[in-house]
């Protein structure tokens, strides 16, 4: 079942996804080359102490970080480690926060120094693409027409669309209903009520779609090794669009 959420519920959910927007404006500085994705983390971690919050996917699942760090071929759940982050690298950061029992989440794919056109491109578009789903939220709207616009403009731009993995339903859990694929048919699933909170999350690849898991049991590549970006806003339904709940 989908929730809809109560003014009170909204409230607690824009204070947790200005934390994690606030909390990805305050690492940016630190992402150049040199710096681990472990000292990221404990950053991230810090900040989010520090204004009254928990990290939301701290043990979620099991998952053995505070934050997800996926560098280059990475598309998402990267485990902090003392890997160095060097010139040229692309990095995700998928940051939530809990503030009084309720969640907000954000990824973003960030240049590490200067990249090059490939992966610049990828981090463009991808980050259009995102917008492009969101810019057909209001109620009334079926959940489909968001996926498809996210896969239309992804194919325009020759890019791969990672099936496997989808973005979804957030409030006082991290994921709730419903699924928020990045393909679909227009006209069908859902149907977008004002009131509802979900996280859009395109996870494109400059390669073919196919992706893979590595031996840590979390960390999820592209298959043939390509580059893959993620941009992922939590955003509340409203009447006659959508309100971002993670601004950056």
């Amino acid at each position: 079942m989908i929730s809809i959420k109560s003014d009170y519920e909204i409230e607690l959910m824009k204070k947790a996804g200005k934390i994690v927007g606030d909390t990805h404006n305050y690492l940016k500085k630190y992402i150049k080359p040199g710096i681990t994705t472990k000292k990221i983390e404990q950053l991230a971690y810090d900040y989010i102490v520090s204004h009254e919050a928990t990290p939301s996917f701290y043990h979620l699942y099991g998952f053995p970080g505070a934050i997800c760090t996926s560098i280059n071929e990475e598309v998402v759940h990267g485990i902090p480690s003392n890997r160095k982050l060097k010139e040229g690298d692309i990095i995700t950061l998928d940051i939530g926060a809990c503030y009084k029992g309720y969640h907000g989440d954000s990824a973003w794919t960030y240049a590490v120094g200067k990249i090059n056109k490939e992966k610049e491109y990828l981090l463009q578009y991808t980050e259009a693409a995102l917008y492009e789903g969101l810019s057909v939220i209001k109620d009334g709207v079926h959940l489909g027409d968001v996926s498809h616009a996210i896969e239309k403009y992804a194919k325009e731009h020759h890019l791969g669309v990672v099936r496997e993995l989808v973005g979804h339903g957030i409030g006082n859990q991290v994921h709730e209903d419903p699924d928020v694929p990045n393909y679909g048919k227009e006209k069908t699933g859902p149907i977008l009520k004002a009131g509802m909170t979900i996280a859009v999350e395109p996870m494109l690849t400059s390669g073919k779609r196919y992706v893979a898991e590595l031996d840590d049991d979390w960390t999820i590549v592209t298959e043939d090794n390509k580059p893959s970006a993620h941009f992922e806003h939590t955003v509340l339904v409203t009447k006659d669009g959508y309100t971002i709940l993670t601004k950056r």
